[in-house]
Formats: structure tokens, C-alpha cells, sequence
């Protein structure tokens, strides 16, 4: 799948390729693009005011390949910068490439004849979690799993509800962007690159009416640039916006029981996104997040907006513990940082009756959600 694109012409998939101060990485992401396979596709840099050599490098790209293009702007985040880009995209499809990642050679091509294939709103694919250092190593990280390979569904009527609860790795999928413009899906401008990528994931996953998945790994994901924990105020509650833009969402577009349903999904992957929210949180910032989650949950309840089957017995104690207890709360996540982990925690939250229970219901492993603490597939 070739033939070079010209200006003039359409290209196949738009690219939008977010940066800000990632010269360390850069060369490397925007080479795997060269790289591709499938080069009918154009590459939108949007560099987000950075003060290092990163649009430098962008430009010698852009001398060098038609396909690729520099935006730059005053620094106002990662949203902004993804729907400015997704604002100039022209492309049949959507990618994502984040700046510090990069992607496999046959990425576009794999994941644009899944898409063409099945006539899909969206194809997501598999990834490599990558280190450089101390030495190069990947490993693979599957969010598409055996029930879901080859297969094209609509998300959020198909019985297997697994992949809305799997880590939201919107690079590793090309979406239709005409299916993107028609559900305003779009990013939340919030402070900082935090959390805007889990409410993209769930509202593609609650619009598509075709989405198809592949086995292979498409992009190898960088953990050598992982981020330190939040210590800034200012982003604290960021996560705590994007669950309710995706609320919005959900209250916009649907009704009935498709509305009830994507709810109670929205619901129990809050709980799982608020808890990592916490662990990440400074010290000095936790006491007034869990004031305001827990008020936020329980008002949760009182409108019945809480499907109680998704909460495992460990999640519903959690969940509990939040609403009525959040002393009890806070003891737990202290407890299961020591070397008991979650053992301790379910001891805190619930006695040995909850050990025993949470234990019984591991090893039936009926879980809906079918996804481990990283958002990976059991």
C-alpha cells in the first residue's frame, strides 16, 4: 500500500503528532513515520511552545518531506494541541503519535487495511511498552485480546465490554475522521497532558457503531519518560473534568437503556481512574481529592448512575469505603503500599470476610472487565 502524496492531494491518514520539549525523543519518533510502509499520509507537528530544539528538528523534516508540516503555538497543553491538529487533518483516517513514542513500520498499513476492511469507525491495535535504557527491551502489552482479535463490534452493544476498562492507548489505532467530526469527539483543553486521552477513549468506544482490533503490536510506548507524581493543584482535579465531559457526553448523545448501560461502564472506570489519580498525588493534595470524590460518588449513588455488578468484591469496598468511610479509605491505600499489598488493603477495608470473597472471585475470574491493574487483558 504506497504512492507518495503530493500538497494537492488528500492523504489517506492524517498523522497529529503533539510535542513539547521532546527533542530527546524526536528524531527517532519522526523517523519511524519515514519508516512506514504505507506512506500515504501526512504528518501534522503541533509543538506546543517548546523551549528546547524541537521544532528544529521538526523543520528539517518538513525540508526534507512534503508530508510533513510544523504548527506552532504558545503553550496551552496537550488538548489544544491535539484539536488543533485534528482542526487541520484532512486525511480518510486519524492516527495519534505521541512524540516520545514511535511507531512499527507496517503500523499504518495494518491498521488502515483492518479499518478498510471491516468499513470501521475505528482499528486499534496492540503495543510494545519500550525501554532504551539500561538497555533496549520491549514487551509486549496486549489491550486487544483473543476474544476480541479479527472481530468487528460495536463497543457499547456487545456483550464483551472489556475493551472500554483496558488502558486508553489511543495511538494504537486510526479512526475514521469523519466518525470523529459527526460525534464531536474532540479532546478536553485541560492543564498539562493528564487524563485527556482517557475521555477521547471513551467516547470513541461508546460512538463507534464498527469497531475492529488486530493482535499485532503497532507502536513501541516509551517508559523511560514516564511522569513523576502530581504535585501540582492545578492539575489535581484534572481527572475528576474528564469524567464529567465524558458524563456530558453519554447524556448528549444517548438515551434508554444504551444510556444506562455506557453509565454504569463510565462508573466503574472512574473508580479505577480515581484510585491511580490518588496513589500519583502528592501527599499534601490527597485529603481534599478524596473530600471531593467522595461527595462526587455518593451523589453518584443518590442518582442511580452506579451499576454494582461491575465492582468486583475488592472495587466495591473500595467504592464504599470512599462514600462512608474515607478514613478507612486512606488506612487501606496506606496498607496496600507495604509488602502485604492488596492482601492488606482487603484486610482494612473488609476483614477476612472480604480476603475470602475477593479470593473466591479471582479464581472464578468472572469479572466482566477482564483487565489487570495496568489496563492490560488478564
Amino acid at each position: 500500500m504506497s504512492g507518495a502524496v503530493s500538497l494537492d492531494a488528500t492523504p489517506a491518514v492524517s498523522v497529529i503528532v503533539p510535542i513539547y520539549n521532546a527533542a530527546r525523543f524526536l528524531e527517532k519518533c519522526l523517523s519511524s513515520l519515514v519508516a512506514q510502509t504505507f506512506d500515504d499520509f501526512e504528518a501534522i507537528c503541533v509543538d506546543d511552545g517548546s523551549t528546547d530544539a524541537s521544532a528544529n528538528i521538526v523543520r528539517g523534516f518538513v525540508d526534507r518531506d512534503e508530508r510533513f508540516s510544523l504548527v506552532s503555538k504558545e503553550n496551552s497543553g496537550y488538548g489544544a494541541s491535539m484539536n488543533m491538529g485534528l482542526d487541520r487533518a484532512r486525511g480518510r483516517y486519524v492516527a495519534i503519535l505521541e512524540s516520545d513514542d514511535f511507531f512499527d513500520p507496517q503500523a499504518l498499513e495494518l491498521l488502515v487495511f483492518a479499518a478498510e476492511a471491516a468499513d470501521a469507525d475505528v482499528a486499534k491495535g496492540n503495543f510494545w511498552l519500550y525501554w532504551s535504557s539500561p538497555s533496549e527491551r520491549r514487551v509486549p502489552f496486549s489491550v486487544v485480546d483473543a476474544p476480541l482479535v479479527g472481530r468487528t463490534i460495536c463497543p457499547r452493544r456487545d456483550d464483551d465490554m472489556a475493551i472500554f476498562f483496558r488502558k486508553p492507548s489511543i495511538w494504537s489505532g486510526v479512526y475514521r475522521r469523519s466518525f470523529l467530526e459527526e460525534n464531536g469527539i474532540r479532546f478536553l483543553e485541560t492543564p498539562g497532558a493528564s487524563y485527556q486521552d482517557a475521555g477521547f477513549n471513551f467516547k470513541v468506544w461508546a460512538a463507534a457503531e464498527r469497531a475492529t482490533f488486530i493482535a499485532d503490536c503497532v507502536l513501541c510506548y516509551r517508559q523511560d519518560n514516564e511522569a513523576s507524581s502530581v504535585k501540582s493543584s492545578a492539575k489535581a482535579f484534572c481527572v475528576c473534568d474528564e469524567y464529567q465531559s465524558m458524563a456530558e457526553f453519554v447524556d448528549e448523545h444517548f438515551s434508554g437503556a444504551e444510556a444506562t448501560h455506557l453509565t454504569g461502564i463510565l462508573e466503574r472506570m472512574k473508580l479505577d481512574s480515581y484510585l491511580w489519580n490518588y496513589d500519583r498525588l502528592d501527599e499534601s493534595l490527597r485529603p481534599q481529592f478524596v473530600e471531593r470524590i467522595s461527595c462526587e460518588m455518593a451523589d453518584d449513588v443518590a442518582k442511580g448512575r452506579v451499576d454494582r455488578t461491575l465492582f468486583e468484591p475488592g472495587a466495591a469496598a473500595d467504592f464504599d469505603a470512599l462514600i462512608a468511610d474515607s478514613k478507612r479509605f486512606v488506612r487501606s491505600r496506606k496498607a496496600q503500599t507495604g509488602p502485604a499489598g492488596s492482601v492488606a488493603r482487603y484486610l482494612v477495608l473488609g476483614g477476612m470476610p472480604l480476603l475470602t470473597k475477593a479470593l473466591q472471585f479471582k479464581a472464578r475470574g468472572h469479572s466482566a472487565r477482564r483487565t489487570n491493574q495496568e489496563g492490560a487483558a488478564l
